[in-house]
């Protein structure tokens, strides 16, 4: 009976560890990658509608209509044009100029460029200007160095211990044997339902 006794005791206090090293790693890993799940996790939504917006980019096209127009070729100059910027474009700066065509000049600013037409005086400014917080996430999220993409290799297996230890938390009636388990089979359902759908095309 003694020997049933200890060996019992044995094996509670060897659940007992392994429950409280489970939640030990789990919190851990959680305050490690909390600032890089939230990177991945927006930059991830922002890429994943990427037909619908420029997540790294702010892009602006503004017209204008200058009243010098109709203005010469010849008469066309550096020091033309930055007469011309400051007056219609007075935040931009002048870094060079070329004609697309005869009477098409594209004016190179610090933040994207100019199209004019220098006969009907019509034209474009396009600036492009750096998202905050959005762009410095996705250049993360791209994998721009080698060693990041071994930190971000680890965060991928972090992850996946996260999710694993995640599942043995909770005990009782919302624990991983019971209604835990039911949202865990929800989870794998919804992914393969979809693999099934349009991939496989089964249905």
């Amino acid at each position: 009976m003694s020997e049933g006794f200890k060996s019992s005791d044995f094996l509670i206090n060897t659940k007992m560890k392994l429950r409280k090293l489970n939640r030990s790693v789990h919190r851990d890993l959680g305050y490690i990658f909390f600032f890089m799940t939230i990177i991945y996790g927006l930059s991830g939504i922002a890429l994943n509608h990427i037909d619908d917006w420029n997540p790294s980019y702010i892009i602006k096209n503004t017209q204008i209509t200058i009243k010098e127009a109709p203005i010469k070729k010849e008469n066309i100059n550096r020091s033309e044009i930055i007469s011309i910027l400051e007056t219609y474009a007075p935040e931009e700066k002048y870094k060079n100029h070329y004609f697309s065509s005869d009477n098409n000049l594209k004016i190179f600013i610090k933040n994207g460029n100019i199209t004019l037409d220098i006969i009907s005086g019509n034209g474009v400014i396009e600036t492009s200007k750096r998202r905050p917080v959005f762009h410095q996430f996705n250049y993360l999220h791209y994998n721009p160095q080698k060693w990041w993409t071994v930190i971000s290799d680890i965060y991928a297996v972090c992850l996946m211990l996260l999710a694993i230890t995640g599942l043995f938390i909770l005990k009782g009636k919302n624990g991983i044997t019971r209604r835990g388990a039911w949202l865990t089979l929800i989870g794998v359902i919804i992914p393969i339902a979809f693999l099934l759908i349009a991939y496989w095309k089964i249905f």
